[in-house]
This record gives structure tokens, sequence and C-alpha cells, in this order.
């Protein structure tokens, strides 16, 4: 029995190294993005703790597993914690979309932090520079100096003509 111990106890050591170093490969990575494409340091940050939140729960549950935990218990806890995260991530009022669309807009989006843009409304457009791109909300500051925050989510939803920053 003893025996057994000292083996899961070895096997979690290696679910935990596997995990620094796989964090470490892909912290390295994004580096190598940022200087290649240009990212602003906030947005590697902000994808660095994503990436490193969803490896140590990946680690957690392997552990889980390797010392016994019963599958079909944790496996009923996931698979609900999964449908209620997929069901707000859908959903159009949900905070959790506009994170969702917080991290699409960090990753893979053309705009960057003192670009100016215009939100094409059907009515009324709305035209200012970004001055801040945050989990729930991106921040414009208009020709007249007010701040106006945008969620995330209706960014992704509307037509944006943007002015990319000219460098000095």
């Amino acid at each position: 029995m003893e025996f057994l111990n000292h083996f899961k106890i070895l096997e979690s050591i290696i679910a935990f190294a596997i995990a620094f170093f796989l964090r470490f490969l892909i912290i390295k990575s994004l580096r190598k993005i940022q200087l290649k494409f240009g990212f602003q340091n906030a947005r590697i940050l902000v994808t660095n703790k994503i990436v490193s939140i969803l490896i140590y729960i990946t680690v957690i549950v392997v552990v889980a597993f390797i010392w016994g935990v019963d599958e079909k218990q944790l496996l009923y806890y996931i698979s609900s914690f999964l449908t209620i995260l997929g069901i707000a991530f859908f959903a159009q009022w949900s905070l959790l979309s506009n994170i969702t669309a917080g991290i699409i807009l960090y990753i893979n989006y053309p705009v960057k932090i003192g670009d100016s843009i215009t939100i094409l409304e059907k009515d009324n457009n709305i035209s200012g520079e970004i001055t801040d791109i945050g989990a729930f909300f991106i921040t414009l500051k208009t020709i007249e100096k007010e701040l106006i925050t945008i969620p995330n989510s209706v960014i992704l939803q509307k037509n944006i003509k943007y002015a990319p920053k000219t460098e000095k």
C-alpha cells in the first residue's frame, strides 16, 4: 500500500512538472508573438493568466484522477459546470460573454490601444480613440474628451471602421 502512495506522489509531481514546463513554453511563445506582431504587454499578461488558469485546472483534474476521486462524481461536476459556462458564453446579456469577447479581442482583433475607431450604428455612430481594452469593456475617448465604455460583446457584433495608430 505504501508503494502505491509513493507511486501516486511521483505521478502527481510529474503532472505538476509537465504543467510548469508547458506553461513556460506557452509564455515564451506568447512573448515571441508579442514581439512579432507588436501586441501590448497588457494583452500578453491577460492571455498568460488565462492560459495559466486553464493549465492549473487541468492539472488539478488529472491529480484528482491519480488519487482516486470517483470519476462519475467528478464528471457530473465538470459536465454541470461546462453546461452552465456554455449557456453563459452564448447569452448576449451575460458578463461571461463579455469576458469571452475580451479574450477574442486580445488575441485576434486588428485594433490596439491608441487606434481610432468608429462603431457604425444605424442611427448614431460612436467615434473615439481606444484608451483601454479590459476584460469586460473597451474604453473610448471621444473628440470632446468624454470616456465611453462599450461592452466587448457589442464590439464583436458591430461593424467597426478603424484607423491604426501611426508610429512617430
